[in-house]
């Protein structure tokens, strides 16, 4: 075990975690882990099963005389996003990621930790280990590719679950229960491109944007953070003409679920105009820092010269593409007007490339209302047809509906105030839960969401907090022993 984690309490679920931390297991990788958990369940004794998507269950039985309890469902996700710091040497597909400690924090070296949401996953396993706990039925469901689309609980076979209350182990507020969530839909964006010869005797510069803190897109998206696209986007807008700037390529962000922290566009200029561009981008670098202040300490802007390729954007393309890079909707879009302070709807540029052929984006639109995620996803489309590219919006996810009659929520409230003396608070979360489409899969399932403390998800600087672990655990087992008293 990581001698970062050996000293840890509770003990099982560090161990599980360092465990899971050994395994790749970055979205769409998940097979070794979900193989790995039900050897684990098999040398302790207990059944486990997987469906066609690969998403498992571990059934654990009741106690002696609580089989008539109700069985509960403590849902986590087997896979990670896996993001790192671009000059970080680092392979998700064998490398093990490395845990290091920062006073209360756990955090990882230069990536994504995957405490979202290997550290519920982890408090799920460590249950196992703990025959004298009195419990009804239990049902670890553990699903497969969330973070690209919640697609494992989309797949979910109905027949892999038999309980009716279910505890999600994916947030990420010590103290808070979840009683809501967003749902969300993405939107691939395909503008065509034209290139044409470079100019001979012209220089060619990357402009890069980096230092930016990134995050959680539905988590963070409320925090104003600066977009790394969007920035490069505005630095090249804002050079002047007579540098006869045309884009040779423009490239940022990755994944849906994260805000850009890293975006670079690589222009061609006249030559002797590399000065004129380094006083612009230094301009737009004051400014930036200006608008996002103390949220973004280490945003940098560089400009560095580069050979000149053989082709470039036409003045056109180049044109084109920055308008819509700079015309589709970023950031929030609502507010909540029932709950304060939680977005309602955002939405997130999420990816840039340059194809052979084309430029390509990847937007990721959240809200708790469907209609509103159909407006913002018509805005896109709209931007998208004045620009003349084309769309592909996929069918998106449900969100998940407040009920605050549910039993599960009461007999949690009751549970918390009696381990940790204070009540807890709830509210509903801006990102996709599985709680939603499981909630849509199975009717009547009553279901609340909790979590340790977790920041910067999605981001090489996530973290988890060491001693919400424990609150959080120590709560899961008193309730479990509650619910099995009927």
């Amino acid at each position: 075990m990581s001698d970062v984690l050996s000293s840890l309490e509770p003990q099982l679920v560090w161990q599980y975690f360092d465990k899971i931390l050994q395994i790749p297991h970055g979205s769409r990788n998940e097979t070794a882990l979900g193989e790995a958990v039900r050897s684990w369940a098999a040398d302790k004794g207990f059944e486990s099963a997987v469906d066609e998507v690969g998403n498992v269950v571990v059934r654990i039985g009741a106690s002696p005389g609580r089989e008539s309890a109700p069985t509960v469902v403590l849902q986590g996700h087997l896979d990670m996003v896996c993001e790192k710091n671009s000059d970080k040497d680092f392979d998700f597909e064998k490398d093990a990621i490395v845990p290091l400690r920062d006073g209360d924090w756990i955090t990882a070296d230069g990536t994504t930790l995957g405490a979202d949401n290997g550290i519920g996953v982890a408090i799920g396993l460590a249950l196992m280990d703990m025959p004298d706990l009195v419990h009804g039925p239990i049902e670890l469901l553990m699903t497969v590719d969330e973070e690209t689309g919640l697609n494992g609980a989309v797949g979910l076979d109905s027949e892999l679950v038999s309980g009716r209350m279910m505890i999600n182990l994916d947030s990420e507020d010590d103290g808070v229960f979840y009683v809501g969530c967003a749902g969300g839909r993405d939107a691939e964006i395909s503008l065509p491109i034209t290139h044409e010869p470079a100019t001979a005797g012209s220089e060619c510069l990357k402009i890069e944007i980096k230092g930016l803190r990134g995050g959680h897109s539905g988590l963070d998206i409320v925090h104003n953070r600066g977009n790394a696209i969007r920035l490069v986007a505005r630095a090249v807008e804002a050079v002047p003409e007579e540098a006869s700037l045309q884009l040779v390529s423009i490239d940022g962000g990755d994944k849906h679920n994260a805000i850009p922290r890293e975006a670079v566009a690589m222009v061609q200029v006249a030559s002797g105009k590399a000065a004129l561009v380094e006083k612009t981008v230094a301009e737009q670098l004051a400014g930036f820092r200006s608008e996002h202040a103390a949220a973004e300490p280490e945003l940098t802007a560089t400009v560095t010269a580069v050979d000149l390729p053989d082709q470039v954007l036409t003045g056109d393309s180049t044109v084109e593409v920055l308008a819509i890079v700079l015309a589709i909707p970023h950031g929030v879009l609502a507010m909540s007007r029932d709950i304060v302070g939680l977005v309602e709807t955002s939405n997130n540029l999420a990816r840039v490339r340059i194809a052979e052929k084309s430029l390509d984006m990847l937007t990721a639109t959240r809200s708790a209302v469907g209609s509103a995620i159909d407006g913002a996803v018509g805005q896109i489309q709209a931007v998208a047809r004045l620009a003349g590219a084309n769309v592909d919006a996929g069918e998106g996810y449900p969100g998940w509906q407040p009920n605050m009659e549910s039993e599960l929520l009461a007999r949690g409230k009751k549970v918390w105030t009696e381990v940790h003396g204070v009540e807890p608070g709830f509210t509903a979360i801006h990102a996709g839960l599985e709680c939603g489409i499981i909630g849509e899969k199975f009717p009547g399932m009553d279901m609340i969401s909790i979590g340790p403390d977790i920041e910067n998800p999605h981001s090489p600087d996530e973290r988890v907090k060491i001693p919400t672990v424990a609150r959080v655990f120590d709560f899961v087992i008193a309730l479990l022993s509650d619910l099995a008293r009927g």
